[in-house]
C-alpha cells in the first residue's frame, strides 16, 4: 500500500505529544500505536488497549481494566506501568505536549497491579474516555525519551522499518498484532506530497494507492477518472482564518466581528469548497454534532455591517496581511484570494502571502497574527473546546481568552442534566459566534482519492480523516 499524503514537514517528529498533521500523525497513530480508547463509526468510545472501564458517581474517577496478551514490537508486554509512563509525559511537570490542556484536569493517574489503571480528576468528566482516543495519547513503553520515539515502537499493526520526517516512511505488517482481522497490508509506504497537483498525478500515474485531501476543482474530472474512486467522510472537520486577538488590531472585538461579516460563505462553499461540505457560522461545533447551536442566526455576508464595526473600532479602512499555505488545507489559497476580494467591499484591503509548505505548521501558524488553518472533526464539544479556545491551551491558534466561557467548560464536563448540559453548550458557541478571534467559513467534507483495487468498509470512522486514521487497519486490496 503506497500513500500520498499532504501535511509533511522536515520537523515532524513520532512523538504523540508534537503530531501536528497528517503525515506523522498516520504514521505514528495510524500505523505503528493504539490509544486505551477508539472511536468507532457511530461516534462511539470503545475499547482499544483498555478492555473495559467504570467510573464513580460523579465521574470524578475512572478505572480502566487493560487487554492482556498485547505486546510492543520490542517484544514487551504491555502494561499498567506503560500507560502510567505515557500520560505523564502529557501532563506531568515540563510537558510540551500539544495536547496538556486536555489532560490538565487529571490529578493523579496510578496503577492497579499489572493491567488496571486508576485516574483521579480534579472535577467530574463524563466523556473523559473520549479523551483517551486522541491520537496524541497512543501508549509507547514505559521509559521511552527524545529519538526513541523516532523508532515508531507501539502496539499497532505495522512495524517501523524506515522513517525520514517529512519525506518517507516505510511499515511492515506486525506478525503479532493483537487485532483480530486487522492490518491487511504486507508493507505500507507513506509519501510526503504536500502538492495537490504531485498527489494527483502520481494516483492517476499509479504510483500511489491512496491520496488526501483531493483538489475540488479537479474532483469532477477525477471522479471520472478510470480505475480511481472518490471516498468521502462528512467528518465535521471545519476550516478557519484565525486572527492573534492579542494583538492589535485583533485585540478590538469590532475589529473581528467587521472579518466576520466580510466573507460570503455561501460562495466560499461554492467556489472553494464545490459543495463537499456545509456553511460554517464562526463556531467550531458543525452541524452533525449533537450540540450544534442551531439557535444561533446563520452569519451573511454583510459589507455594510462590516464597515459599521470598523467605525466603531475608530477605523475607516483596515490593511492586512493574510498568511497561507497549499499545506494549510485544500484550497486553502484559493480562499485567501477569495476573501480578499469579498473584503475589498468593506473597506479591508488584505495582501496574501503564500509561505512555502514546510515552514506553514512549525513556524507561520502560531505566530503569524492573521492565516489560514483547520481542524478535524471532534465527536465531543469539549475537546475541540478545550484544545483549541481553553485559556492556556498550547493550541490557542488565537490566544483568545475569555473568563465566562472558561467557567462554562470546566463546569459543561460534570454536567449530568443533558439539557442543562446542552444550554451550556450552546452558550459557550454563542460566545465564540460573537467574541472569538476565528471566522469559519465551512465545515468542509473530508474526500479522499483511491485506485478502485483498494476496499473499504460500508461505514467510516467520522473522526479525522481517512477513516479516523485507521484505514490502514481496515482497508484492504480487493
Amino acid at each position: 500500500m503506497r500513500l500520498g499524503l499532504n501535511g509533511a514537514s522536515p520537523t515532524d517528529s513520532l512523538d504523540p505529544g508534537q503530531l501536528t498533521d497528517t503525515f506523522a500523525a498516520e504514521v505514528s497513530f495510524g500505523q505503528t500505536r493504539n490509544c486505551l480508547v477508539e472511536l468507532n463509526e457511530k461516534h462511539e468510545a470503545v475499547g482499544e488497549l483498555a478492555e473495559s472501564w467504570v467510573s464513580s458517581p460523579g465521574a470524578d474517577t475512572w478505572h480502566f481494566q487493560l487487554r492482556k496478551g498485547v505486546e510492543f514490537h520490542n517484544g514487551k508486554s504491555l502494561t499498567s506501568e506503560d500507560v502510567v509512563y505515557t500520560l505523564q509525559q502529557h501532563f506531568g511537570a515540563g510537558s510540551k505536549s500539544m495536547v496538556r490542556i486536555l489532560l490538565k484536569p487529571i490529578k493523579s493517574v496510578k496503577a492497579d497491579g499489572p493491567t488496571a489503571v486508576v485516574f483521579e480528576l480534579e472535577a467530574g468528566n463524563i466523556d473523559f474516555p473520549y479523551i483517551l482516543s486522541d491520537y496524541h495519547l497512543s501508549i509507547v513503553p514505559a521509559g521511552t525519551a527524545g529519538t526513541d520515539y523516532e523508532k515508531g515502537i507501539g502496539t499497532g499493526g505495522y512495524i517501523l522499518k524506515d522513517w525520514k520526517p517529512g519525506v518517507r516512511a516505510l511499515t511492515i505488517r506486525n506478525p503479532n498484532y493483537w487485532k483480530q482481522g486487522r492490518a491487511h497490508f504486507d508493507e505500507v509506504e507513506t509519501l510526503a506530497m504536500n502538492d495537490v497537483s504531485a498527489r494527483t498525478e502520481a494516483l492517476i500515474a499509479g504510483k500511489v494507492d491512496i491520496i488526501d485531501q483531493v483538489d475540488l476543482q479537479t474532483l469532477e474530472a477525477l471522479e471520472k477518472t478510470p480505475g480511481i474512486k472518490i471516498v468521502r467522510t462528512s467528518e465535521m472537520r471545519h476550516n478557519a482564518i484565525s486572527m492573534r486577538t492579542d494583538r492589535a488590531p485583533f485585540n478590538n472585538n469590532h475589529v473581528r466581528l467587521a472579518l466576520k461579516f466580510a466573507l460570503d460563505r455561501d460562495a466560499v462553499l461554492k467556489e472553494v469548497q464545490h459543495g463537499q461540505g456545509k456553511l460554517g457560522n464562526d463556531t467550531p461545533i458543525g452541524p452533525g454534532h449533537r450540540y450544534f447551536a442551531n439557535e444561533i442566526p446563520q452569519r451573511k455576508y454583510d459589507p455594510d455591517k462590516a464597515k459599521w464595526h470598523l467605525r466603531q473600532a475608530g477605523l475607516n479602512q483596515l490593511r492586512l496581511e493574510l498568511t497561507t499555505a497549499d499545506v494549510a488545507f485544500a484550497g486553502a489559497v484559493k480562499l485567501a484570494h477569495l476573501y480578499k476580494e469579498h473584503a475589498l467591499r468593506a473597506g479591508i484591503e488584505m495582501s496574501v502571502t503564500k509561505v512555502p509548505d514546510e515552514i506553514f505548521w512549525p513556524k507561520a501558524w502560531m505566530e503569524s497574527s492573521w492565516r489560514t488553518s483547520y481542524w478535524s472533526g471532534h465527536v465531543i464539544a469539549d475537546w475541540i473546546l478545550s484544545a483549541v479556545y481553553a485559556h492556556g491551551s498550547p493550541w490557542n491558534e488565537t490566544y483568545w481568552s475569555n473568563d465566562r466561557f472558561n467557567r462554562l467548560l470546566v463546569a459543561a464536563r460534570s454536567e449530568q442534566n443533558e439539557d442543562l448540559r446542552r444550554r451550556m453548550y450552546v452558550k459557550m458557541q454563542q460566545i465564540i459566534h460573537d467574541d472569538g478571534g476565528a471566522v469559519i467559513p465551512v465545515f468542509a467534507d473530508h474526500v479522499a482519492a483511491v485506485r478502485d483495487n483498494v476496499t473499504t468498509p460500508d461505514e467510516l470512522i467520522p473522526a479525522w480523516g481517512f477513516d479516523g486514521h485507521k484505514a490502514m487497519e481496515r482497508w484492504w486490496f480487493a
